[in-house]
């Protein structure tokens, strides 16, 4: 874990405010129990207020014991207050659309709840990867393919420079479980199919280190857009 507990510690360094609340967005999932641990360990030394929202989709048998299971270990882990959201994921735009936007307001309604200033997302760079080579596939332009912020507004992504691997390898050292989401190997949502058929055979026939690319190619696709709209605004000022 220590690896993960140092980048935690220089997002803080660069990110954080010790005057505002964090809360761990927390699936049960290896990515975000990492970010969990990391936080709970980091946050004391750090000045930091830090507890966790607990977000239950309702979509699979046994996801509410599964939501009081997370809860109860992250609070032994000190992080508090810990919350649980049950949402009803609706059918508007696709199940996985659908399900990330009954999240966002869970993380909204938990802030609001408990005056935190801040959601920690564990959106790794395999996610990075995955957002940008379905972005590329829907044929977005600069602004799709600059994929996710370390930091949005209220939203921050610690670990998005970080592979999943060296998460899960991070928990098995630390002496970690956690619970794998059946959804995420589930060839009914395209994210799925991305990662687990997609993402491998551009490895075994391109070479490794195609989501290091593609993370890059978000980094400087970002980097120009940051570039275009400060000239944008600086030339609406004249």
């Amino acid at each position: 874990m220590a690896d993960v507990r140092r980048i935690v510690r220089e997002w803080a360094a660069e990110h954080a405010d010790s005057s505002t609340r964090y809360l761990v967005a927390v699936s049960g999932g290896g990515d975000s129990l990492a970010l969990a641990w990391a936080i709970a360990q980091e946050a004391p030394g750090l000045g930091l207020a830090a507890g966790a929202v607990v977000v239950d989709h309702q979509l699979q048998e046994g996801s509410t014991q599964r939501s009081h299971d997370a809860a109860e270990r992250l609070s032994g882990w000190g992080l508090g207050p810990v919350i649980i959201k049950q949402v009803e994921v609706g059918s508007s735009g696709g199940p996985e659309d659908a399900a990330r936007t009954a999240r966002y307001q869970a993380f909204s309604e938990a802030m609001k709840e408990t005056g935190a200033g801040g959601i920690l997302l564990a959106h790794t760079k395999d996610d990075q990867a995955e957002t940008v080579l379905l972005g590329m596939a829907r044929g977005s332009g600069p602004s799709g393919l600059k994929g996710m912020a370390e930091s949005d507004g209220a939203f921050h992504r610690p670990l998005l420079g970080t592979s999943r691997d060296t998460l899960r390898q991070a928990l098995v050292d630390a002496g970690v479980d956690w619970w794998e989401d059946p959804h995420n190997s589930d060839e009914r949502f395209t994210r799925s199919r991305v990662r687990e058929a997609i993402m491998p055979l551009l490895e075994r026939e391109l070479g490794p280190g195609v989501a290091d690319s593609l993370a890059r190619t978000a980094a400087l696709f970002r980097q120009d857009s940051e570039a275009l709209d400060a000239i944008a605004a600086s030339a609406c000022e004249t």
